[in-house]
Parts: structure tokens; C-alpha cells; sequence
């Protein structure tokens, strides 16, 4: 067993429903096969089991792991594709990288690459947009497994309107998603999704065949995009015959509480209706909203008819991997929106970071540092004299020092990240 010592911080109940942040200082943890078993002052720990060893963290600041609800493992070489909006950008910057993904060689350095940046991010878990090609996603899988990262991805499914090389059919759909899921799901870390890419580039047929895949994967998820752009949402009207976009996913059965739609910046009221009845949790990913234009997510709306919503960088049309600027950037929006929006407090985006993500995620063992989860967790400490070290010894209490964490901190400020109790290297 291990006693980690520390000033811990976290969200263990709903900040959107009154929750408190839990801040503790001088804490010990007592972590026993990576699972948090007691919890309580570092001294009444320390005295209870004076043998074990201990980890001094009290140089900075513990945040439970992040939880990225959307992120493209393929497009880490896309970031910074600025000045388009979502469809001309998918052409010009992201597609073009997706289709590279066929060359295994090429889809393993960015499968390392990939990984490397989450975890150096603070993100522990991590709901995955895979790749066209199972090749790739094999890699992807070999990569977070390597690590020792959470990882819930899955073989992109499309089968019009993009690239051809891109494009696949029901019948090979199903064949591949399902073999790579015999492969993956439930081994070690790792889990499935069923992910196409959205409704505009997938017919009926195979949003179908996504449906008989949810019912032969026990346990898995579904992700996709949802009414992020106007352009788009216009074009899956026509597709589909004037249906609004989540009933096109709807009709399939494929909106329940195993379901994460990215984005969902331009909603209808029937559609938050319809996602709050299922269960179904929305990926706010606010940078990439920003980058390409999309709008300012209503997250008010959502609240207010209970849809679950949680945090995803959207690496690449997002700007990096850190949830930390993705907290700033939601927190942004909603003051852009003035009395249309909510106002956000540390609490919010720390819980929007992690315990928010992982009941997305169906990750019930993380997402806070409560006795029974599993210590995945990050320690921020940012360098001596820094702007964020300044920042935090000037902070009247922790829950400011926490907004200017979210306001200043980058990865280079996370010193050390844990996955079950394991630190990464």
C-alpha cells in the first residue's frame, strides 16, 4: 500500500446540482491496487499505518485524471488548421489526415503521439474517435494500452460523401467494428465504441448496422457528432427527409444512456427533449467550436431540460489536448452569452473535467479521489515564479486558486499523472 499526501481537489457531487468542491489539505490517501482504500488527515492515516510508504505531494496541487469525452486520434497533425468553417475544414485539413491513417506505419507514430499528449495533459480516460482503418485503430489500442490509459474507441463507419478511399459498406461495417471488438473490448483498459462519423455521411443502411453492432457488444458505446454546424444540419435535413439530426441517430435506437454526441451547439428543443429523456450526454467541445466558427453552446438549454453534459477537447479542430483550456474556453462562452448563458465557477469546469466525463464514459470508479475509485490522478505544480505559480500563492482561497489553474495552467504544468494507483513515465 501507498499513502499519497496532499492537497486534493475534487467534485464528488454535482456542482449543477448544489455540490460543493471538496478541497483538503494535508490529506492522505491510501491507496492499496490502485484503489483508493482510506482517506482521511495525513497524520490519522500515517498513524493507522506507520509501514507503508509515502508520497509527498504537498508541493502542489492533486485534480482527479481528466476525462475527454471527444477527441480524433487521427487529427493531431491537423491542429491549427484556422479561417475554415467545420465541412471546408473536414476537406482541406482533417480528412486528408484520416486518409493517411490506410499507411499502419504512419497511423502508429500518431498513435504514440496521441497517447503521449493525453496523458501529458492530465487526461486518464478518454472517449476516442478512432479511424477508418482497422489497422489504425489496432495501433491506436496497442498505443493506449502501452501507456495504461482509458481508452473507449472504435472503427469510424461512413459510407457516403467523403473521400472514397474513407468509405466502407453495412456488411464489411459490421464485419470489422465486431472483429476489432472481440479483439479490445474489455481487455485490460480498453473498451468499444461504435462511431460513425455523423449523419451526413451515413445512410440509413448503415446507422442500422450500427444498431445491430450496439446490440452485439455488450457494454459498448456510441458516439458521433450532433447540430454542430448550420451548413451541416441543413444538408442531414435534406438527406433525411426534413428529420432533425438526433432523430436521425433516434430512429435506430441508438440514443440511450451508452450515447455521446459531440458538440450540439444548434439543438431544437424537441431534440434536448429527446437527449434528456435517454440519458444521453453531450460533448461540449468549446475551443473547436471557437476555431471553427460553429457558435456558443446553450449550455442553459440543456440544463434546464437535464441533458448531461461534459468536456471534449476535439483534437484537431480543437486547440490541444488540455481540459484545462477547454474549462477557460467553456467558461468564455457562457460569459459571451450574457444572460442567455450560465455562469460558470471552478467547481463547474473541474467537475465538466472529470466526474462529469466519467459518468459519460460509464466509468463509475473515477472522476473524483473518494474512498472506492481508483487513483487516477494528476499533480499540477507549476514552475517557481511562473505566472501560475504567482497566481496561486496570491489566491485567497483554493477555489481561486483553482479558477486560475484553469485560467493559466497548460500541460507543462502537470508534474505527475497516476492511472490505477500506477505512476506513468
Amino acid at each position: 500500500m501507498t499513502i499519497f499526501r496532499g492537497t486534493f481537489i475534487d467534485t464528488p457531487e454535482n456542482p449543477f446540482d448544489g455540490g460543493n468542491l471538496r478541497v483538503d489539505s494535508d490529506t492522505g490517501l491510501l491507496v492499496q491496487d490502485g484503489v483508493i482504500v482510506a482517506r482521511g488527515p495525513f497524520l490519522e492515516i500515517r498513524s493507522a499505518h506507520p509501514a507503508e510508504q509515502v508520497v509527498d505531494l504537498t508541493d502542489g496541487v492533486v485534480l482527479p485524471g481528466f476525462v475527454d469525452t471527444h477527441v480524433h486520434f487521427p487529427q493531431i497533425r491537423a491542429v491549427g488548421g484556422l479561417g475554415l468553417p467545420l465541412l471546408e475544414w473536414l476537406d482541406r485539413y482533417a480528412l486528408p489526415e484520416e486518409a493517411r491513417m490506410a499507411d499502419v506505419s504512419y497511423a502508429t507514430s500518431v498513435a504514440n503521439e496521441f497517447v503521449r499528449g493525453l496523458a501529458a495533459a492530465g487526461t486518464t480516460s478518454a472517449l476516442v474517435f478512432g479511424a477508418h482503418y482497422v489497422d489504425a485503430v489496432d495501433a491506436l489500442f496497442n498505443a493506449a494500452s502501452g501507456v495504461g490509459l482509458r481508452v473507449t474507441s472504435g472503427l469510424v463507419l461512413s459510407d457516403r460523401l467523403l473521400r472514397p478511399e474513407l468509405l466502407t459498406t453495412p456488411v464489411r461495417a459490421y464485419a470489422e467494428s465486431l472483429a476489432l471488438a472481440n479483439r479490445w473490448h474489455g481487455v485490460g483498459r480498453n473498451r468499444y465504441a461504435v462511431t460513425p462519423r455523423f449523419s451526413l455521411s451515413c445512410t440509413d443502411d448503415l446507422l442500422a448496422t450500427c444498431r445491430e453492432l450496439m446490440d452485439a457488444i455488450p457494454g459498448a458505446l456510441f458516439t458521433s457528432h450532433v447540430n454542430e454546424n448550420e451548413a451541416e444540419i441543413a444538408s442531414v435535413a435534406d438527406l433525411f427527409g426534413g428529420a432533425d439530426y438526433v432523430t436521425t441517430y433516434d430512429r435506430h435506437g441508438l440514443v440511450d444512456r451508452r450515447t455521446v454526441l459531440a458538440h450540439n451547439v444548434h439543438p431544437t428543443d424537441v431534440e434536448l427533449k429527446m437527449l434528456a429523456t435517454s440519458g444521453a450526454t453531450v460533448a461540449h467541445c468549446p475551443t473547436s467550436n471557437a476555431a471553427l466558427g460553429s457558435g456558443l453552446f446553450p449550455l442553459s438549454r440543456h440544463l434546464q431540460y437535464g441533458v448531461r453534459v461534459a468536456l471534449g477537447s476535439d483534437v484537431g479542430a480543437g486547440t490541444g489536448f488540455s481540459l484545462l483550456k477547454e474549462g477557460l474556453q467553456a467558461y468564455f462562452c457562457q460569459q459571451l452569452l450574457a444572460d442567455q448563458g450560465r455562469p460558470l465557477t471552478a467547481a463547474h469546469l473541474l467537475y465538466l473535467s472529470t466526474a462529469a466525463g466519467a459518468e459519460a464514459l460509464d466509468l463509475p470508479r473515477v472522476g473524483h479521489l473518494s474512498v472506492g475509485q481508483h487513483f487516477d490522478a494528476q499533480l499540477l505544480r507549476p514552475a517557481d515564479g511562473s505566472p501560475l505559480a504567482v497566481a496561486i500563492t496570491h489566491a485567497e482561497d483554493t477555489e481561486e486558486a483553482l479558477a486560475r489553474i484553469f485560467t493559466l495552467g497548460t500541460p507543462a504544468d502537470v508534474q505527475a499523472v497516476w492511472i490505477n494507483g500506477t505512476l506513468l513515465h
